[in-house]
């Protein structure tokens, strides 16, 4: 067999891909070994040529997301997103396959992983065959994966038909591999995109909702009715009694800015808390030590959220505009309630005097300025379930969106 090298020529790559040929094809990160994946006959020969045990499935090359609605099934809209984070790119993503699907790709399995190279020669490979491509990388079982088409050359020359010469690939670092099948969401191959990029697409792909205002406006509802919608619900206040509980690093640089308002070996701030909240200047100092490690806690608990398959998720902050945590929400939502309503509930609630009541509402900011700043306002001022019917019928508007 003569195996060609193909500079420009992507039609005659094509109609070799179409009658069951094998071309090496360049992509950003090593070049793999192609086929038509529909072709039983053609895949057989990367098996054969490769030297790969057929009990190990097949990668796909596809030209897009819209991919998945024809491969697999049951596919998350994380998985969605990651496509529209980072394809074309260095990630193979594992979903469910449709019985569309050959068995000598799944290796009798019931998954498929589809992977879009960042190459403009392989992905207009990829339209004018109007196939996807089962492409491993295309080296012999065992051996360094080629960067190159001299490499490949050197691997299968006179074994395959032909090699797409896309230059020297720019990474030299296989993808990397999500396996999206099922939950949780796991990393089955570290590549070339790395691990923290794909967590924080994965968080970003969930709808997270900030949830915000004065004590006794009715949060907690707003919460419970997020949790009966099947979110995540984080409380900045508990996070933070966390830390001071968990994280040494955020009590030693406590320790280090107000030595001494901490009793050695204790976590009691009450008298740090006398220290700053009598002084403007030391309270914002606290905060942009406690805001930053709140804000690093929460994003790894969306994270772990997000790879456990959840899609929502609230935040819930007193401070959640100042403290900069609304930047991590799709929108946020003040929950406001006649001044009068919350003295009562205050009252009831924590057994607390009426004038003690009035002076924690009059501590905090006002109804006006969570209209003001957050993109939606709740007004508790009525009946339990017409507020919770409120807050399903907001937030459900906002998921759609």
């Amino acid at each position: 067999m003569n195996t060609k090298l193909i500079i420009d020529n992507i039609p005659a790559a094509a109609d070799i891909i179409k009658n069951g040929g094998l071309v090496a094809v360049p992509t950003e990160t090593v070049y793999g070994l192609a086929a038509n994946a529909y072709d039983a006959k053609a895949v057989e020969g990367i098996y054969e040529v490769k030297g790969r045990p057929e009990s190990k499935p097949l990668s796909l090359m596809v030209g897009g997301a819209s991919a998945m609605d024809r491969l697999c099934e049951d596919v998350p809209p994380a998985a969605r997103f990651l496509a529209d984070c980072f394809w074309p790119g260095p990630l193979t993503i594992v979903l469910k396959a449709k019985d569309t699907v050959p068995e000598i790709i799944r290796a009798g399995g019931s998954t498929v992983a589809l992977r879009c190279p960042q190459q403009d020669k392989t992905l207009a490979l990829i339209r004018e065959a109007g196939l996807p491509l089962a492409a491993p990388s295309a080296n012999p079982t065992g051996s360094k994966s080629p960067v190159s088409a001299e490499e490949v050359m050197l691997y299968f020359d006179g074994k395959i038909d032909a090699v797409i010469d896309g230059g020297k690939c720019v990474m030299g670092r296989e993808s990397t591999i999500i396996d999206m099948s099922k939950t949780p969401y796991v990393i089955l191959r570290h590549g070339s995109l790395a691990e923290r990029d794909l967590n924080m697409a994965l968080a970003a792909s969930l709808t997270i909702i900030g949830i915000t205002g004065g004590t006794g406006c009715g949060k907690t509802t707003a919460l419970e009715v997020i949790e009966d919608m099947g979110g995540l619900v984080i409380d900045c206040d508990e996070v933070y009694h966390d830390l001071l509980q968990n994280c040494d690093e955020m009590m030693d640089e406590l320790n280090e800015r107000f030595p001494g308002a901490i009793a050695q070996g204790s976590t009691d701030t009450k008298s740090l808390g006398e220290v700053v909240f009598n002084d403007p200047e030391e309270l914002r100092a606290l905060n942009s030590v406690t805001h930053r490690y709140v804000g690093e806690e929460i994003k790894r608990r969306l994270q772990n959220w997000a790879r456990a398959g959840g899609t929502l998720a609230a935040i819930d902050a007193i401070a959640l505009i100042e403290s900069g945590i609304g930047g991590y929400c799709r929108a946020t939502v003040g929950i406001t309630a006649p001044t009068e309503d919350r003295i009562e509930r205050l009252m009831k609630r924590e057994g607390i005097s009426r004038e003690y009541a009035i002076l924690r509402i009059d501590a905090q900011k006002p109804n006006e300025y969570f209209e003001e700043m957050c993109d939606y306002t709740l007004n508790n001022d009525g009946s339990h379930e017409l507020f919770e019917k409120k807050c399903r019928s907001l937030f459900e508007d906002i998921i759609r969106r």
